[in-house]
């Protein structure tokens, strides 16, 4: 009896040793770094997506909101936010530099489309009412500067576009000198400065 089921306990070790170096064969060195290029090609085209279309990093550049952000301060912008709700006073934005669509500006979004506003005695004017929202707005001083911004000039802004200005308002190249900011070359909402630690905040 024993003789005769040699035979098939024989094959069933062969099957079992069999199936491990089936596996073994499957995972060969070549599939392997198959399989880690395509984790990485799927990885950086999530990260492009999400970079191009919901949130992208951006490093401040000058001091022209300072004291908000100063330069080297590195921020995460909201890119998706915009397509759902309109950008609101008070926002600090990123959108592309309307004289040269390449550069990316950073502001503070101050009047919309049908609004007029006005510097005065260093304090912002929207509609003829004082603008003093704290902490927007709070122990800023505006100047007059720039041919969107003279002395007693009331600028009326566009519908569909926006006038923004720098906190740092003595040293901020904006819509006093350039003008206003198309609907179309928003890219998004600056929500928080992500870098250096020391810095790391929400940003209202």
């Amino acid at each position: 009896m024993a003789e005769k089921s040699t035979p098939m306990f024989s094959w069933m070790r062969k099957a079992r040793q069999s199936k491990p170096q089936a596996q073994e064969r499957e995972l060969t060195k070549g599939e392997v770094w198959r399989e880690n290029i395509e984790s990485l090609i799927w990885a950086i085209a999530l990260a492009l997506v999400i970079r191009t279309f919901i949130m992208a990093p951006f490093k401040i550049p000058s001091g022209s909101m300072r004291t908000t952000l100063i330069e080297g301060d590195r921020i995460l912008v909201n890119k998706f936010l915009y397509r759902f709700k309109e950008p609101q006073r008070g926002d600090i934005i990123v959108f592309k530099f309307p004289v040269d669509g390449k550069r990316p500006f950073i502001k503070r979004l101050i009047g919309l489309g049908g609004e007029r506003v006005e510097i005065r005695d260093g304090r912002l004017l929207v509609n003829d009412q004082a603008v003093a929202e704290p902490p927007v707005f709070k122990g800023i001083t505006y100047y007059n500067q720039g041919i969107y911004g003279k002395i007693a000039q009331v600028i009326e802004v566009p519908e569909g576009s926006f006038y923004v200005l720098g906190d740092n308002s003595s040293s901020s190249h904006d819509s006093r000198f350039w003008g206003f900011v198309p609907r179309h070359m928003m890219i998004g909402k600056a929500m928080c400065i992500f870098w250096p630690p020391n810095r790391i905040r929400v940003l209202k």
